[in-house]
């Protein structure tokens, strides 16, 4: 095996104070231990660390550049499968031999909103996955043969793979519903989407000066020292331009707006409902309102005790259907969010199901649920927000994501002080604005047996 200082000689000549910062082995001892993130700009780039003990270290760009912000269909997905790749320093060979060598992780995926290139090694090695960083956002080739022989191949794959799947059908289906362009925008391209005639090399590349500009992303740390992430990104990150190019504008950045609709769509692999109502941002956007997290908690359908059927509204609702799977989840975003409540299984049981949720919403809105019930969706609210924000990966994405479109990083203390006002009349009064409002509606399956919105009592 190759030492560490023989990559750096070879490869692209990482300075010796690289090297002095790699021979004295910082593990634990130099780790404050803090779950709040310090943040701070070098080189025009906002970056964010949480100096966590451990002898590891995940280093991450956070883009926003989510599929909300592409211009065509297949961008986001496009720059995700071209992270890593030739170079006009290394070769796509070379960035996987080297990180083997230093024994590290490289991994990218995209959400709604952003686009995240992740780096995991050992805590030493942070110079050279910085500067690994750097070069993958401002100096990838972005070649045709790499286009149409291996990421439009992966991109096939992971489009046929979701033919089947009726759940994230109806995900992407209500979100369209709800949102129509933006956040709307399917999460990856359906199989009838004409991706020869949008994903071209020549553009994506144009599009990656405009999702890799300065003040586009952020950089985000766990596990390494704050002073030296400032200097690394200070060092790494300058070739990135200033700001996208004027002659190249990008969708998606005008405030969010919530529609609500019906879609159906008829399906032979499975079925699934989903009803969806207007949400919270996320903590670090405008319009923040911890009581939806309460309410989605209170909702429920999912026990996490083990042999128990749980004490949320649906688990128990739901108990004389076992052939339906049913999960409230609140996603959040930047400037909107959204509350749905999936249910997949039996069609005439999923039918039976999305009548309940109705009932447990109106129950709800008029005070028919005990204190005890919202005082524990309270207390799991609250833990799974901060289990959200001390996860290293998600914390990442919504600190970043945070510095980028409003420069205020994810604190998860404040998080917990958030839901601990939460009172009952708020969780009443947002149910019964659930209600009052137009709900998003997306069908997936036996039309003839699952319902309409109105059937239900739901206003679309």
């Amino acid at each position: 095996m190759f030492p560490r200082a023989a990559l750096a000689r070879h490869g692209q000549h990482i300075p010796k104070s690289c090297q002095t910062v790699g021979s004295s082995r910082r593990l634990a001892t130099a780790a404050s231990g803090t779950f709040s993130y310090e943040t701070g700009e070098s080189a025009g780039v906002k970056f964010a660390s949480r100096d966590l003990p451990g002898p590891t270290t995940h280093l991450a760009v956070v883009a926003k550049a989510g599929t909300r912000f592409q211009p065509l269909p297949g961008f986001a997905d496009g720059l995700e499968k071209f992270a890593f790749k030739n170079t006009f320093k290394r070769s796509a060979l070379r960035i996987t031999r080297e990180s083997e060598l230093l024994g590290g992780e490289l991994s990218a995926y995209h959400s709604r909103e952003n686009l995240v290139l992740s780096t995991k090694f050992l805590r030493d090695d942070l110079p050279y996955f910085a500067e690994l960083l750097g070069e993958v956002i401002a100096q990838t080739k972005f070649t045709g043969h790499e286009l149409h022989e291996e990421v439009n191949a992966v991109i096939d794959l992971s489009r046929k793979s979701l033919l089947k799947n009726t759940t994230e059908f109806a995900i992407n289906s209500v979100h369209g519903v709800a949102f129509h362009r933006g956040l709307g925008n399917p999460l990856y391209p359906s199989s009838s989407t004409p991706m020869t005639k949008y994903l071209q090399e020549d553009l994506l590349r144009q599009y990656s000066q405009a999702a890799y500009a300065k003040n586009n992303f952020a950089v985000v740390a766990n596990g390494a020292n704050h002073q030296d992430l400032s200097k690394w990104v200070g060092q790494f990150f300058t070739e990135s331009p200033a700001s996208p190019p004027p002659d190249f504008p990008i969708p998606g950045s005008s405030p969010s707006k919530y529609y609500g609709g019906e879609e159906r769509v008829a399906h032979d692999s499975g079925n699934t409902m989903i009803l969806a109502f207007p949400g919270s941002s996320s903590f670090t956007g405008g319009s923040y309102k911890p009581e939806m997290a309460v309410l989605s908690a209170l909702l429920g359908g999912q026990s996490n005790i083990k042999w128990s059927p749980g004490f949320s509204l649906l688990s128990k609702a739901t108990a004389a259907n076992p052939q339906v799977h049913v999960l409230t989840t609140h996603h959040t975003y930047s400037d909107a969010g959204l509350l749905t409540v999936s249910m997949s299984g039996n069609a005439r049981q999923v039918r039976e199901v999305s009548q309940q949720v109705v009932t447990a919403l109106k129950n709800t809105a008029v005070g028919k649920v005990s204190s005890e019930d919202i005082k524990k969706a309270r207390a799991m609210a609250k833990f799974k927000a901060l289990e959200s924000g001390q996860n290293i990966d998600t914390g990442i994405e919504l600190t970043g994501a945070g510095l980028v479109q409003g420069g205020k990083a994810f604190q998860i203390d404040e998080v917990g002080k958030g839901m601990d006002g939460v009172t009952e009349d708020q969780v009443k009064k947002a149910a019964k604005a659930l209600l009052d409002g137009k709900a998003s509606v997306s069908t997936v399956g036996d039309l003839y047996v699952l319902p309409f919105a109105e059937e239900i009592g739901l206003n679309v």
